[in-house]
């Protein structure tokens, strides 16, 4: 029903454009803008994204990833933000959005944007160095009972990022306290990884997709993931935390935001031109490739979800100490 109710809804929506005529379309160069340096979950949505819209020629203009690290994302959500009304910016938008306004890292709310469509889920994994002592999940939940500030936990983007949440969650239900956790904030989870990679912290909590290769090569252990159930694929042996007696399932949505001031034919252009680009072979093996949950949700029902996830992220933050 759910599957059913989107597709009515994403139907009417594009009938209500083309009744109008839908008389915009983008004129010059189309700015899709991520929050992080190159290399990680939002760069790749970015990128992914891209490639198809000119591979399959979905608009008559180019498209151009733009990174704009830095503020945990801030640098990039105030440039969008700066171009109101215009329908040829694009944001890869991530809880970060949320994160930082609840934190008071940032002034802009996600009502300062126009919510195109949500793409997917990015379950949050729990990865250490091949050369950790620490081999289970089960060593880490015992570790961070007998002393939280022995693991040192980095992620990407700012303190109180889904990843930041994701740890805190795992405080929260092996009876811990949240604000016990030792973390490291990073520009980007490639960074974080690279930390990983030179000992120099115990710990990541990142995107599957952002661990695969190092996982494969030998170089990193993935000892739980935040999912409902394993992953398919090369990650397939990776144990859940429900596994290993942890309630446990998290993760980070990706989604394309413009700013604020978009008329309803803009709006819909663009998630007509997304939902064709989801539907897109080479959209599904790129999902495949990240370890991506597939959910594609239009802008109405979008902007719905950002309101359930600001009142629980906002919950979650109070019991981290970064939130009142």
């Amino acid at each position: 029903m759910k599957a059913l109710g989107t597709a009515v809804a994403l139907t009417m929506t594009w009938a209500a454009a083309v009744a109008h005529g839908q008389t915009w379309s983008p004129q010059k160069n189309v700015e899709i803008v991520v929050g992080s340096a190159p290399g990680g979950s939002n760069d790749k949505t970015a990128r992914t994204v891209e490639r198809i819209i000119v591979l399959n020629k979905l608009i008559p203009a180019t498209v151009t990833v733009v990174n704009k690290p830095g503020g945990g994302s801030n640098i990039a959500f105030t440039y969008v933000q700066q171009h109101a009304g215009d329908a040829h910016y694009l944001m890869v938008g991530t809880p970060s959005l949320l994160t930082n306004h609840i934190t008071g890292l940032s002034k802009l709310h996600y009502n300062d944007y126009t919510p195109i469509a949500s793409l997917f889920n990015d379950y949050v994994v729990f990865a250490v160095n091949a050369a950790s002592p620490i081999k289970t999940g089960k060593d880490l939940v015992e570790r961070l009972k007998k002393d939280p500030k022995s693991i040192s936990i980095g992620f990407a983007t700012t303190l109180g990022s889904h990843n930041h949440i994701a740890a805190g969650l795992l405080m929260k239900a092996i009876g811990g306290n949240a604000r016990d956790l030792k973390v490291v904030a990073h520009k980007g989870s490639a960074e974080a990884i690279t930390n990983l990679l030179g000992g120099h912290i115990d710990l990541v909590t990142t995107a599957a997709g952002n661990i695969a290769g190092q996982v494969a090569a030998g170089k990193l252990r993935v000892v739980a993931v935040a999912a409902e159930r394993r992953f398919a694929g090369a990650l397939a042996e990776l144990p859940t935390w429900k596994e290993q007696g942890v309630n446990l399932v998290f993760g980070g949505w990706r989604g394309i935001l413009a700013p604020k001031g978009l008329t309803p034919q803009q709006s819909a252009y663009w998630e007509n031109v997304l939902h064709r680009s989801t539907e897109a072979p080479e959209w599904k093996a790129d999902i495949e490739k990240n370890f991506w949950a597939d959910d594609f949700v239009p802008g109405d029902r979008f902007r719905k979800d950002l309101d359930q996830d600001y009142a629980a992220m906002r919950a979650v933050l109070v019991d981290l100490g970064l939130a009142k």
